[in-house]
């Protein structure tokens, strides 16, 4: 008996002691997952912020497109000519076949002629010619 009324107090103590230490750990976990809680919500605020601004450069593509197209058919030089019209972030392609070189020039000219264009990348054929591709 007087062995179990020396140890009694060491347990109290002992879990005195602990009680402390275990709600220290649970907060310092509870910190962390909180922390990491946040940091996946920023790549997610990240990822959707990119996501946006590539749609954003497809829709300006898209329109730089469209009125690459519109000027090539309006213009008599051009005008039912294979000339296929790609763009990539404000980079247009010009491919396909044409009747001269000087219908290639044109072209080339009218797109650079667009706003939104930053550079045109020429690769007409001109048909029945040596000259494959202009650059």
């Amino acid at each position: 008996m007087r062995f179990i009324k020396s140890i009694v107090p060491v347990v109290v103590v002992a879990i005195a002691l602990a009680v402390p230490a275990f709600a220290q750990t649970a907060g310092e976990s509870m910190h962390e997952a909180g922390q990491e809680m946040k940091h996946a919500g920023t790549e997610t605020w990240h990822a959707a912020e990119n996501a946006g601004k590539g749609t954003a450069t497809a829709v300006h593509d898209t329109t730089i497109t469209a009125k690459v197209k519109e000027s090539l058919h309006k213009d008599d030089a051009t005008k039912g000519q294979d000339i296929h019209v790609s763009t990539k972030a404000g980079v247009v392609t010009l491919k396909g076949n044409v009747s001269t070189q000087s219908t290639a020039t044109r072209a080339q000219e009218l797109t650079e002629a667009t706003k939104g264009v930053k550079s045109v990348n020429n690769e007409l054929a001109v048909s029945g010619s040596s000259a494959s591709k202009m650059q």
